[in-house]
């Protein structure tokens, strides 16, 4: 039974919510229009290289740094700061639609973490190999690329590292991405399944769970969890780990969620692009370093950095495909390459090093 006066409450709250939402279109609007004069004045001052950057990672990222500061709630801040990345997306879109390469195909997580750095509005190029994406960058068939680098779970994929050796391109930016699986499949429950798909990350962060669970089910390593659904979704007994977008994408039933062994499954993505980024004020920096293979070599090298109190938050060693027993470290610190006390450190850096490359200075991810 309706109670009248409740109803009167109810109706004066959502005339108050549809006055919102019409001001809120004005506004959305209205920042649109600006966009496009934003995007008039660039083109008419021209760009560096003879391209206009209309992509502004940094002030981006000060946007959205911005929002979740100052947001009063209830809405948690990275639900705003996500609602606020589209609105930039589709403003940017005006200004000049943004092709983007990541590694396909569609459903993959790196096609999330590339809508999740660039939003929706942008055209999501797919590519069937970390290579392709470079190569598609250097050829500026596409803006940016975004590559898996490491997982918190297995670790770094090295692949990526290795690309780096022989590219001229830029670190343009970073993204985290929770990483939460799901068993994907048409039979009716586990006991059906004689086949799971997954890429080989997946099948080893799910390992204990399909120990427990699937025991009898073969394990088939493909290139992408989105091709494992793709396949799933056409075999019967077979079964995927994969995404929630990938279930919703190959329209497949989610027998189990959230498999993934450990809880707090992380896999960090770079952004790769052709320019440099100005500071946003909170950065990290990439340095590809090589040195002399003699005794204490590479703590020499890193002294410098040591010196000037730059914190050092992951090192990684690669064999440099020079000579037998040669490697490089790919080093992450903190800061920007133009701030004062690293730039220091960096001229120091240059004299104790055989090769020293700063592969980009890029806003840190705030996951």
């Amino acid at each position: 039974m309706s109670n009248p006066a409740s109803e009167q409450r109810l109706g004066t709250v959502r005339e108050r919510i549809d006055a919102i939402d019409g001001e809120l279109l004005r506004l959305i609007s209205e920042r649109a229009k600006c966009a496009t004069e934003v995007a008039r004045i660039k083109l008419e001052t021209g760009g560096q290289g003879g391209e206009t950057a209309f992509y502004r990672p940094e002030r981006e990222a000060a946007i959205l740094r911005r929002v979740r500061e100052q947001n009063p709630g209830p809405l948690a801040g990275e639900t705003v700061a996500r609602l606020f990345r589209e609105v930039i997306s589709a403003c940017l879109a005006l200004e000049q639609p943004m092709r983007v390469a990541y590694l396909g195909p569609e459903g993959t997580y790196t096609h999330s973490a590339a809508l999740k750095q660039f939003g929706h509005a942008v055209e999501a190029v797919p590519c069937s190999a970390i290579d392709e994406i470079f190569r598609q960058v250097e050829a500026r068939t596409v803006d940016f690329g975004v590559v898996p680098v490491e997982n918190s779970t297995e670790g770094v994929v090295s692949h990526t590292l290795d690309m780096f050796l022989n590219s001229p391109l830029k670190i343009s930016g970073e993204v985290e991405l929770r990483v939460n699986h799901c068993l994907l499949s048409r039979a009716e429950g586990t006991a059906a399944i004689r086949r799971v798909y997954a890429h080989q990350q997946a099948l080893a962060q799910c390992r204990r769970w399909l120990d427990e669970h699937l025991g009898q089910a073969e394990r088939i390593p493909l290139a992408s969890n989105a091709e494992a659904a793709r396949l799933a979704a056409g075999e019967a007994g077979a079964a995927a780990i994969a995404s929630q977008t990938a279930a919703e994408i190959y329209q497949l039933p989610v027998l189990a969620a959230n498999i993934e062994d450990e809880p707090n499954n992380t896999t960090r993505f770079l952004v790769i692009g052709r320019h440099d980024v100005p500071p946003s004020g909170q950065d990290k920096t990439t340095l590809l370093l090589s040195t002399a293979n003699r005794p204490g070599a590479l703590h020499r090298m890193l002294e410098p950095l040591a010196s000037s109190g730059i914190s050092m938050t992951r090192i990684e060693s690669r064999p440099s495909r020079r000579g037998t027993w040669d490697y490089v470290f790919f080093v992450d610190v903190e800061g920007h390459r133009e701030e004062p006390r690293l730039a220091s450190a960096l001229q120091a850096l240059q004299g104790e090093a055989a090769m020293v490359r700063v592969l980009g200075s890029y806003q840190r991810s705030p996951l």
